[in-house]
Parts: structure tokens; C-alpha cells; sequence
């Protein structure tokens, strides 16, 4: 019995893939500088190799698919702190380690969507612009993706009430990014208890990642965990996703964790036990560290505040420029976003992600089509000298 290669040929081709191909046999117009990728350049923080030399052994085992007591422990702590959780995450039932969030966002559906939803096919719908994970996990599932755009008018937020009852009826589970990826946009408790109160009436899981949720400017963002406390809402169809790629600048140790509903998390882990690695001891002794520590995260957040400081100097003066409220991505308004991230590399050597390829041009809402079209976002994740030398050649554009 051979696969079927339909849903694969469905999956949205990578922006990156994209990119390399729009900016192929371009000479960079100055010395290269990297504003495509989300990659924090910040430094390691300084307990990571010390815990990973004590641990060493740890890589000849196999580590249990649910994690270390230590790990799920540490992580149920920090939520508390940060998110100031009266009822403390479970750690036994309500916590799973996952290899970074990616995998997580992606194969969590297989534990949630059905075969049909209201006698008609699954929908899973997701903010447009999107991280690329929510489309090819909904594909990969069986699910149809639906594109809800995000834009300006609705505070770069997707306005999921305003979508046909059909659709919502046939919903099996939304995305949802606060703070957003790529415009850096954070949902406030009434956006939550619109979408909480949706979730109810058509009984979907809500999907929230929140991988950005430190990397904030003025006030640390609101979690979903947080608002459905704040509204006595409860967890049940309820799933957050974080990660330590963004928070600790440790992209490379793939470590995040999913953690809500406990009868979504049995679910998940009886999946991730049959189809995904676990994670690995070290790398689990590393992560407890870091959820328990955050002096680091301190260091990390002061680099970003002051790389939009440069970002403000620099471009404050240009139309479409503005400061996001969280996350370490400027969204700005350019017009002709492939045009303008080709420019920016012909002219100044600046490697920058067309808007045009982090969405859909299926999206729905108060309008439609592809919101990134005139958008750029650049990754503000260099040291501040690199950052102002760079925005300093973007501000020299016409």
C-alpha cells in the first residue's frame, strides 16, 4: 500500500525556500547582513555547557516520552510565576516536554482533529500572516486550513467571530499567536473571552503559542493560561505551546513544552510515544535550569529593547514604520514587499522575509486575499552595532 502524495503536495513551500530563489544570482549591493531568520544572536547563557558536561552520560539513554519529574516540575513553576496562576499546571497530567514547539504545533492535531466535524470535513483555522507549522499540520491531518487575516483594522489580530457559521460550525481547533509572528501584535482578556466564548459554543481546542511571550517591551503579555483564570473559563480544550528558542536565545537545543487540558495532553503523549523522539536527558537537565532562571532571560530582553531603541533613531521618520508591542520582528509597511526584500539586498545587502511569503492568498475577513503583500518583517535579532549599521542602509533607501 503506497502513501497517498496529496496532502504533501499541499503543504505551503517554506519562505525561506522562496526567498533563496527570489534573491538567487543577486550580488548583495554591500556586505551581507541576515534579517530573515527569527535566530537569536545573543550569547549562551552561562550555565549550559557546565550542566551539559555533568550530564554527559545522559546521552546513552533513552529518556522517558513524558520527561523528567525535574523538568515538568520546573516548567509548572514558571508558568505559575509568570503567568501569576493560582491553580498551578499539573505537572504529572498537564505538561508534556516536546523537541521545540514546532513539532508540537504540528503533530498536536493528529491527537485532536477528527475524521468529520458536523458530518462535513475538519477546518482548522489560523492567523493570517502564520507560522508554517499551523497550514501543514491541519493538511497533514486531514483538516482543511482556513486563512483568517490579520490586519491593521483588527489590531493585527484575526477576527474569528466574524466567519461564517458553517465554517465555525465544522472547526476543530484554532491557532492562535500572541504575541504575533510577524507583527508582533498581543491579544488583550477581551479578545480572549470572545474567542474562549466561540470555543465553547462550537467546541474546538484553542492552540495558543506563545514562544514570543518574553520578548516584550512595556508590559509582559497576557497568556492564554492567565485569561482563562482571569474569566473562570478553565482549561478544558485549552493547549499552550513555549519554547526556550526565544525566551533563552537557545534555538539549537530544541526544547519547548506543551501544556492545558490533561485529557489533550494523554492524547498527545500516547501519540508522541508512537511517532516522536523524546527529549534528551542533558538537554532536559538544561531546560529545567533555564525555566528556573531568569537572569538570562534579563540579558536577552535588554539586547531586543535596545535594537528597537536603534530601530526608532533610525526609521521613526520613514511612513510604515512602527514599533510592535512583543517579539523581536518589525512588520513594516513597504508596498511591494518581493520587490522592496529584492531591493534590500541588490542595493544594501539586507536579507529581509517578504510579507507576500508568510501568507496565504487564500485569506478571509473584513478583506481578503494575502495581507503580507506589502510588508516586510525584519528580524531584529543581531547585537545592536550590526542592528544599527543595518537599519542605517535600510533608512538610506528611497
Amino acid at each position: 500500500m503506497t502513501a497517498d502524495p496529496t496532502r504533501i503536495a499541499q503543504l505551503p513551500t517554506s519562505p525561506f525556500v522562496r526567498l533563496a530563489t527570489l534573491l538567487e544570482g543577486v550580488a548583495p549591493g554591500a556586505p551581507p547582513i541576515a534579517l530573515s531568520v527569527g535566530e537569536p544572536q545573543g550569547p549562551v547563557p552561562d550555565f549550559v555547557g557546565p550542566i551539559l558536561q555533568r550530564e554527559l552520560a545522559g546521552f546513552s539513554k533513552y529518556p522517558p516520552i513524558q520527561g523528567s519529574d525535574a523538568l515538568r516540575n520546573a516548567i509548572s513553576g514558571w508558568l505559575s510565576r509568570r503567568f501569576k496562576l493560582k491553580e498551578p499546571v499539573d505537572p504529572a497530567s498537564a505538561i508534556l516536554p516536546l523537541n521545540g514547539t514546532r513539532e508540537g504545533l504540528f503533530l498536536s492535531l493528529f491527537a485532536i482533529v477528527p475524521e468529520r466535524k458536523n458530518g462535513a470535513r475538519p477546518a482548522v483555522l489560523l492567523p493570517n500572516p502564520y507560522y508554517q507549522a499551523y497550514p501543514s499540520g491541519a493538511l497533514a491531518s486531514g483538516a482543511e486550513p482556513i486563512y483568517v487575516n490579520a490586519l491593521g483594522e483588527t489590531g493585527f489580530l484575526p477576527d474569528y467571530a466574524a466567519l461564517p457559521e458553517a465554517v465555525l460550525r465544522r472547526t476543530a481547533a484554532v491557532f492562535v499567536a500572541s504575541p504575533s509572528n510577524p507583527e508582533g501584535a498581543v491579544a488583550d482578556l477581551a479578545w480572549w473571552k470572545r474567542l474562549f466564548a466561540l470555543a465553547d459554543r462550537y467546541g474546538f481546542v484553542v492552540l495558543s503559542d506563545e514562544c514570543y511571550s518574553e520578548i516584550w517591551h512595556e508590559t509582559p503579555p497576557l497568556g492564554a493560561l492567565e485569561a482563562a483564570e482571569a474569566l473562570a473559563q478553565g482549561r478544558e480544550n485549552l493547549l499552550v505551546f513555549n519554547s526556550l528558542s526565544k525566551r533563552s536565545g537557545l534555538a539549537g537545543l530544541r526544547s519547548g513544552f506543551v501544556a492545558g487540558d490533561p485529557k489533550l495532553i494523554a492524547a498527545y503523549q500516547a501519540l508522541r510515544a508512537q511517532a516522536a523522539p523524546q527529549v534528551s536527558g542533558p538537554l532536559q537537565a538544561v531546560s529545567a535550569h533555564a525555566w528556573g532562571d531568569e537572569a538570562h532571560v534579563a540579558v536577552n530582553q535588554a539586547i531586543y529593547r535596545a535594537n528597537f531603541a536603534i530601530a526608532a533613531e533610525e526609521l521613526g521618520n520613514r511612513p510604515g514604520f512602527s514599533l510592535p508591542a512583543a517579539g523581536f520582528f518589525l512588520w513594516m509597511k513597504t508596498g511591494d514587499s518581493v520587490g522592496f526584500a529584492r531591493r534590500m539586498w541588490a542595493e544594501q545587502g539586507l536579507r529581509a522575509l517578504p510579507g507576500a511569503y508568510l501568507a496565504s492568498d487564500s485569506g478571509v475577513g473584513t478583506r481578503s486575499g494575502n495581507p503580507g503583500l506589502d510588508y516586510v518583517r525584519i528580524a531584529l535579532v543581531n547585537g545592536p552595532e550590526t542592528t544599527r549599521a543595518a537599519l542605517k542602509r535600510l533608512a538610506s533607501m528611497a
